[in-house]
């Protein structure tokens, strides 16, 4: 009895190493992946500074302001960053920045002036699209130790947007899971699978 229940018990040992080892590498492949992951990851979630190309001036009563674009010329539907730096800094004011322009939803429009999230020392919008091309115009009401300061930088110009209308981008990414749906559909007429679980049923 011994002598049969020996090689059985040395095959389960061995299978049961096998799986151990298995599930060791299985276990460092993917500590290694999360290590890969975290690595590449890591530069992106750092703070990525906010380059300025281009300035324009803006005086708002006592207050002069030098508006900052990540981007320019400025185009449609394009993220990119603004700020807003007062000559005398940020600190001790207070105010508010009206959008006006088209496409601009009436909740976008007028905004509490922040400290741009990636340049602390300045207020900003971070990764802002403009909807649609046009005109647009930044109104600033600052309130601060010089009073209250109300300054319009008008006629920033904004291009269409870059790359193809949306529509036809939209139908370029729509015929991928369209092709398949209809894939999955010719293949079930054709194999018809309720009937043949019906049958075995």
């Amino acid at each position: 009895m011994r002598s049969s229940r020996s090689p059985l018990l040395l095959a389960v040992a061995s299978a049961s190493r096998r799986i151990r080892g298995h599930a060791r590498q299985l276990v460092l492949a993917a500590a290694a992946a999360l290590a890969l992951v975290a690595v590449s990851t890591a530069p992106a979630a750092a703070y990525a500074p906010v380059g300025v190309v281009h300035t324009e001036r803006v005086q708002a009563g006592p207050y002069a302001i030098t508006v900052g674009f990540s981007e320019w010329p400025l185009r449609a539907m394009q993220s990119l960053d603004f700020t807003f730096a007062p000559a005398d800094g940020v600190a001790g004011k207070s105010g508010t920045l009206t959008l006006d322009g088209p496409g601009l939803d009436a909740d976008d429009r007028e905004s509490p002036l922040g400290r741009h999230p990636r340049k602390r020392d300045v207020w900003g919008l971070d990764v802002q699209a403009l909807p649609e091309p046009g005109t647009f115009s930044f109104t600033f009401d600052i309130d601060g130790p010089a009073g209250h300061g109300r300054g319009t930088l008008r006629n920033v110009g904004v291009l269409d947007q870059p790359g193809p209308p949306l529509a036809i981008s939209w139908t370029v990414c729509a015929i991928p899971p369209v092709g398949m749906l209809a894939y999955l559909a010719v293949g079930w007429r054709r194999n018809k699978p309720s009937e043949k679980v019906a049958t075995l049923i």
